[in-house]
């Protein structure tokens, strides 16, 4: 009898958390409140900064392209979904963009707009095009619950489904584990939680569009692409590419995913 409640209870907890996402449309499974991740995510970022090299931007060219790239991305989208009458898509963001000296080929975006991109991630972009679909690529995750849909989905199979306060004060360890794992921060906190296939092409979509309207080409996300392909060589994948999976399907997808958002693309001072 316990069983069957428990399975009742389960199923009631899904549907209840079952959303449709104001950018995709998708149905997700979104048990935590963004807000709540939001806050987390500013401790967690903060955290972060503090135990890595952060690049200055008052002495780095490059430093200072990722701050010009997240900034007009960040402001092109922030237009875009009030245009669209979406202007709570972007509740409680307060955008940070920093390059941090790592020679890991990553980078990320937690809840709120916090980015993050490693100098390794920097000889495979080669221009700021494509440095504008990568970053592009990860927004895209956040402002597409992608790391909530991942964390909600852990705290059912590793917490119980239990709220998010109660995980961090009564599991803070693992709760903070999960957390770094569903948004791809590092690769020392344990097995990374895959983004789903449909996650990445939903991120691929609609971040060649965010990088379209902020003036960049999205052309040069299949040559992007391709250098992240060959950047294995055979040997253990770029940490981008655990949780980014890139192949020659893929490659072929996002020309169709170009295509759509040529219509966005308007070059830098035109």
């Amino acid at each position: 009898m316990k069983k069957i409640l428990s399975h009742i209870l389960l199923a009631a907890v899904l549907l209840a958390g079952c959303a449709k996402n104001q950018v995709t449309g998708r149905k997700q499974l979104i048990l935590l409140p963004e807000s709540e991740l939001q806050t987390m995510a500013g401790q967690q970022y903060k955290q972060f900064l503090t135990e890595n090299k952060v690049v200055s931007t008052s002495v780095n060219k490059d430093a200072e392209m990722v701050r010009r790239v997240g900034t007009r991305i960040a402001y092109a989208i922030t237009k875009y979904y009030e245009q669209q009458g979406k202007p709570k898509v972007l509740d409680g963001y307060q955008w940070e963009f920093n390059l941090v000296d790592n020679k890991e080929v990553n980078a990320w975006c937690m809840p709120g707009g916090k980015v993050v991109v490693y100098t390794g991630l920097l000889p495979v972009t080669q221009n700021e095009a494509a440095l504008a679909v990568v970053m592009g690529h990860e927004i895209a995750h956040a402002i597409a619950l992608h790391g909530n849909e991942r964390m909600s989905q852990g705290v059912m199979q590793q917490l119980g489904g239990v709220a998010l306060q109660v995980a961090l004060a009564n599991k803070p360890a693992e709760t903070q584990n999960l957390f770094l794992s569903a948004y791809g921060v590092g690769s020392t906190v344990g097995a990374i939680l895959p983004f789903s296939r449909k996650q990445e092409l939903e991120a691929d979509e609609f971040g060649l569009r965010f990088a379209a309207m902020a003036g960049y080409n999205p052309q040069e996300a299949i040559n992007f692409w391709q250098r992240m392909a060959q950047a294995s060589n055979g040997q253990k994948p770029p940490e981008i590419l655990s949780t980014h999976p890139s192949d020659q399907t893929r490659i072929q997808k996002m020309q169709q995913y170009v295509n759509e958002a040529m219509p966005y693309y308007k070059p830098i001072g035109k």
